[in-house]
């Protein structure tokens, strides 16, 4: 009997402590939302309330693909400057990009990348995406002699190869008894084959075989899983929990593309560099010339990240902008016009010549602007000391960005600035007070695109030799295209279109 009395006496005990702490939890919790609504440093910076009062919201439409759509509206809402979560804050202006990414006065610090948008390599290998500034420095020297205009020169010949092989393969289907393709797939096989063979010397076979490499597919199964991982990120005690909720699947497949990215980079460096003009053979060329060269594990580490970054952006754009052109039949007919008035032979079509098609020039920045390929935002943490933007003082370890597509979509930066408008990249005086500075789609600063010369190229060679041989006809399961999710990248859907093959001899 005495002993169930001490038992109804611990239970007892446990319960009240339970409660005790269940208590003292909400109450934390309580604390938490009235200082970041109230006493926060950011408390006075616009926003939503229930974003600014925790991570829950902003976490739960990352993880739904809507988040970036929700800031857009929160900017039209607030204006330039929003707080879409208890410490993060977003901007849409030109001095915006100069403060937080642009380069720093000798004794400012440079703004450091959020690192919870990153996969976390090994802690001894220098990744170019979150390299300290030194190694940084060092990588991108490195890397930097791959996307020279020298070596784009040089790359000019596989670069063809594989339009030609798209231009082939799209031939074969626009004279078959079935002439519809989805041209998100083809712009896809184009970027990753040419990707696959200027990183690791051979391509994916996309385009031969007409269907994606699985290496290839488990890119693309990995986009909702980044995002997934970034929202865990927020709330680190509940990460040990979470991680049983990663889908199994997707998180082995990241593992073997890791590892695939690192074999093919050491099989590919074992072949020298003296045989080929691709990114290894100008790495290796350079690598250790001043005793500052790149390790094994590094080069496998950046190569992997230039699989992604030059291939999946490329094509993104490619289709963004085919899409708005055939939503804009008056657009495609100028641009069709000038490319095929512009060039007798298809033979004409090169790097030099296409950087003359003005037109061509202005419909892909108005694509960019509309369909930028990373929609998203790539964040930095404010610095100590904290720093002031747009006349705000930000504390030390705010995460700041820039987002594109809010930033490229909003009225205060572009008039009519959801529509497909390329005169506006012309000198059209409709458009004179756009601020066009603000399109920074490969950012700026430091820490910018280095493949941007690559993006451009590859986006006029194939669109360009595209409309020289074809006439496309959107299909319509495809008129909506855009209606689509965001994780960090877009989730396209098939864009359909109907291929008419070019009349032999037809002048423009």
């Amino acid at each position: 009997m005495l002993r169930e009395v001490h038992l109804i006496n611990g239970l007892h005990g446990f319960s009240l402590l339970t409660g005790f702490l269940a208590g003292a939890l909400a109450l934390y919790r309580i604390y938490l939302v009235i200082y970041n609504l109230y006493l926060h440093p950011l408390a006075k910076v616009p926003g939503p309330k229930l974003y600014a009062a925790s991570n829950i919201p902003y976490s739960v439409g990352l993880c739904k693909g809507t988040i970036w759509f929700d800031i857009k509206r929160f900017h039209d809402q607030y204006g330039p400057v929003v707080r879409y979560a208890p410490n993060d804050v977003s901007f849409t202006t030109v001095d915006a990009w100069k403060e937080i990414y642009g380069h720093k006065k000798w004794n400012d610090p440079n703004f450091p990348k959020d690192r919870r948008l990153y996969r976390e390599g090994k802690t001894d290998t220098a990744s170019i995406l979150v390299a300290d500034d030194a190694d940084h420095s060092r990588v991108r020297r490195l890397i930097s002699h791959a996307f020279s205009e020298k070596a784009l020169r040089g790359q000019e010949g596989i670069m063809q190869s594989y339009v030609s092989l798209l231009i082939r393969r799209l031939q074969a289907h626009a004279t078959s008894s079935n002439p519809v393709v989805d041209m998100n797939k083809w712009y896809n096989f184009t970027t990753f084959d040419l990707i696959g063979d200027l990183a690791f010397g051979e391509p994916f076979g996309c385009l031969e075989s007409e269907g994606y490499h699985p290496w290839v597919a488990m890119i693309f199964g990995g986009f909702k899983l980044s995002a997934f991982n970034q929202a865990r990120k927020r709330f680190p005690w509940l990460m040990p929990a979470t991680k049983y909720l990663l889908p199994s699947k997707l998180t082995q497949a990241q593992i073997e593309h890791f590892s695939l990215s690192f074999s093919k980079a050491r099989q590919r460096a074992m072949g020298g560099f003296k045989y080929r003009e691709d990114f290894m053979s100008y790495i290796l060329r350079h690598n250790g010339e001043d005793g500052r060269g790149m390790t094994p594990d590094e080069i496998g580490e950046n190569s992997n990240i230039l699989i992604v970054a030059g291939s999946e952006t490329t094509a993104s754009l490619l289709t963004g902008t085919t899409y708005y052109l055939l939503k804009n039949p008056e657009c495609l007919q100028l641009l069709t016009t000038e490319i095929r008035s512009t060039f007798e032979k298809e033979d004409d079509i090169n790097l030099v010549s296409v950087g003359q098609l003005k037109y061509l020039l202005a419909c892909l920045d108005e694509g960019l602007r509309l369909y930028p390929p990373v929609p998203s935002a790539l964040g930095r943490d404010v610095p100590k000391g904290g720093h002031y933007i747009e006349g705000y003082f930000i504390p030390e370890q705010t995460t700041v960005a820039v987002v594109h597509w809010p930033t490229y979509h909003s009225e205060r930066n572009f008039h009519l600035a959801d529509e497909f408008r390329p005169d506006r990249w012309l000198g059209d005086p409709d458009f004179a007070s756009d601020n066009k500075e603000v399109l920074q789609p490969f950012h700026v600063g430091p820490r910018n695109c280095l493949g941007k010369n690559l993006a451009y190229a590859e986006m006029r060679l194939i669109l360009c030799r595209t409309l020289w041989n074809f006439d496309l006809e959107l299909q319509s399961d495809s008129e909506n295209w855009t209606d689509q999710l965001i994780f960090n990248f877009w989730q396209k859907g098939p864009l359909n279109v109907k291929l008419i093959p070019r009349s032999p001899g037809a002048k423009e």
